[in-house]
C-alpha cells in the first residue's frame, strides 16, 4: 500500500455509472419528443438481437439505514405496495405502446429501497404484468436486491418461480457498533439463513454487498466481516467504498460526522485488507469494487471482455437500451439518458396523465459518445484504445498529458495507440477516467458534488 499516492490522488470524483455524469447533463429537462425518438431508435436497433434491459426501482423501506444514498421512502404502511405496482405497470405500458414489436428482455433487475418490502403476491403481480407485454431472451438474467432481515423463504421461492436466478443481499458490516451507527442491525445468523435458503431453492448466483469506510469501522471489523463472509462463500461480492455525501443525502448521513469515519489512509487499509483476504479465498477483482468467483458469469464476462457498466453497476452483458421504471429510475438509450420524477406522488401523477414521467436528461453529443466508450473501457477492462479513427478526438493529446504524472507514478501505461492500468492502479481507476472527462475539465465544480475517489 502506497500512502503518499493515496494522499496525492484521493480527490473528489465521479463513480462513472454514466458519461456524462448526472451533474453535467446539459438540460434540466430533456426534450420529451427527443427522448421518445431516441428510445424508439435504440429499440429498433437492438431488440431483435441483444434484447433490452429493465431496471425497476422499488423505493420503500421500513427503516432508514443512515449510510444509504438511494432514493427511498421510509414507511411501515404496506398499503403503498399495490398502487405503486399499478403505476409502474402503467409506465411500462406507455413504453410498450411506442414499439412495433414485443420487447425481448435480456436483463431485469429490481433495486431500491427494499424490493423485499413488497409481498411475494405483489412481486408476482409486478413481474407477470411486465412479462404480459414482453418475451424473455433465451439467455435472460433476472436479479433482485434484498434486505436479509425481511426476506422470507416464500419471497425467495416466489422470485425463483418467476425466473430469478440471482439475488444480492445487503450486508455492509457485521460489527455491532458499526451496525448501530448506520441503523442496520443484522445478525450473521439471518444472512446465513437466507443464503442457505437461496442455495436450497436453486439460485445460481448469490451476491453480498459489503462496505468499507463506514463510521467506527476498523481493520479488525473488516477482518471479522470477511471471515464470516468466507463461511457463506457468495458467488459475487460488491466491496463498495462508502460515499460520505451528507450535503446531498441530508439527515441520514448527518447522524455522524467525519470524525467518526476512517481517515483516507485507514480507509485504504480497510480496502487492501479486504481485497487481500478475498483474493486468498478465491475471488477475482472485477472492474471497480466488485469481486467474483471464477465460476460466476461476472468473471466470465470480464475474461471475454463483455463486461458492461451502467446505472445498475456492472453487468455481465450489454444491452443498448435500458428502460428504468419507477420513481427516480434512470433510463439509457445509449444516445440519451432520462431520469424519472423523484417523488412517489409526482411520479404517480405524471404517469396517470399518460406521460412517461421523465423530469431531466441528457442527449449525448458525438463527442460524448466517444468519451463514453473510453470511460467504459477503462472502468470495465482497465484499458482503452484509440487505434481506430472513430475513437480519436481533438483533445486526446491533452487528456494524455493530464495522465503524465500518473504514468510517472506507475499507475498507467501509455503507448501510441492506447493505455492500460497495471493491477496496482485499480484503486485509482476513477482518477484515470477523470483525465478523459471533458465536461468535468471544462467546468470544474465550485463546490464538492462527488465522493472521494479512494
Amino acid at each position: 500500500m502506497n500512502t503518499p499516492l493515496i494522499q496525492k490522488y484521493n480527490i473528489a470524483g465521479p463513480r462513472y455509472t454514466s458519461y456524462p455524469t448526472v451533474p453535467y447533463w446539459n438540460k434540466d429537462r430533456i426534450d420529451y419528443n427527443n427522448w421518445i425518438n431516441s428510445t424508439i431508435k435504440s429499440f429498433n436497433q437492438s431488440n431483435s438481437n441483444e434484447g433490452i434491459s429493465i431496471y425497476i426501482h422499488l423505493p420503500f423501506c421500513e427503516s432508514l439505514c443512515t449510510f444509504c444514498g438511494c432514493h427511498k421512502r421510509i414507511t411501515k404502511q404496506h398499503s403503498v405496495e399495490q398502487p405503486y405496482i399499478e403505476t409502474v405497470l402503467k409506465e411500462w405500458n406507455l413504453y410498450c405502446n411506442l414499439f412495433d414489436s414485443k420487447p425481448r428482455i435480456k436483463e431485469l433487475h429490481l433495486g431500491g429501497g427494499t424490493p423485499t418490502f413488497f409481498s411475494p403476491k405483489n412481486i408476482k403481480k409486478l413481474i407477470n404484468g411486465i412479462l404480459a407485454k414482453a418475451e424473455k431472451c433465451d439467455e435472460f438474467e433476472f436479479s433482485f436486491e434484498a434486505h436479509p432481515n425481511n426476506t422470507t423463504k416464500e419471497h425467495l421461492q416466489s422470485f425463483y418461480d418467476l425466473g430469478f436466478r440471482r439475488n444480492s443481499f445487503g450486508v455492509q458490516d457485521y460489527d455491532p457498533k458499526v451496525q448501530k451507527t448506520i441503523n442496520r442491525i443484522q445478525p450473521f445468523e439471518i444472512v446465513k439463513e437466507v443464503t442457505e435458503w437461496s442455495r436450497e431453492i436453486g439460485y445460481t448466483s448469490i451476491s453480498q454487498d459489503l462496505i468499507f469506510g463506514l463510521p467506527h469501522q476498523t481493520k479488525e471489523s473488516i477482518i471479522n466481516t470477511i471471515n464470516l463472509t468466507k463461511k457463506l462463500k457468495p458467488d459475487r461480492i460488491a466491496f463498495y467504498s462508502y460515499a460520505h455525501v451528507p450535503w446531498i443525502k441530508g439527515v441520514g448521513q448527518r447522524g455522524y460526522d467525519e470524525n467518526d469515519l476512517p481517515s483516507a489512509e485507514e480507509k485504504r487499509v480497510l480496502y487492501e485488507t479486504g481485497k487481500q483476504m478475498l483474493d486468498e479465498i478465491g475471488y477475482v477483482e472485477i472492474g471497480m469494487d466488485h469481486f467474483a468467483l471464477k465460476t460466476d458469469s461476472m468473471h466470465l464476462a470480464m475474461e471475454n471482455k463483455s463486461l458492461h457498466r451502467n446505472f445498475m453497476g456492472y453487468t455481465a452483458s450489454k444491452t443498448q437500451l435500458m428502460i428504468g421504471l419507477g420513481m427516480s429510475s434512470i433510463s439509457d438509450s445509449w444516445y440519451a439518458f432520462a431520469q424519472n420524477a423523484k417523488t412517489v406522488e409526482e411520479y404517480t401523477e405524471i404517469v396517470n396523465k399518460g406521460i412517461i414521467p421523465i423530469f431531466r436528461g441528457h442527449e449525448l453529443s458525438k463527442e460524448d459518445l466517444v468519451i463514453r466508450k473510453h470511460i467504459l473501457n477503462i472502468m470495465c477492462h482497465f484499458e482503452t484504445s484509440w487505434e481506430e479513427e472513430a475513437m480519436k478526438f481533438p483533445e486526446l493529446s491533452e487528456c494524455l498529458e493530464r495522465l503524465k504524472e500518473m504514468e510517472l507514478d506507475g499507475l498507467v501505461k501509455i503507448n501510441e495507440n492506447g493505455l492500460s492500468l497495471p493491477e496496482k492502479a485499480r484503486p485509482f481507476v476513477r482518477n484515470v477516467c477523470m483525465a478523459f472527462d471533458l465536461r468535468l475539465i471544462r467546468n470544474k465544480p465550485k463546490t464538492r458534488i462527488f465522493s472521494m475517489t479512494i
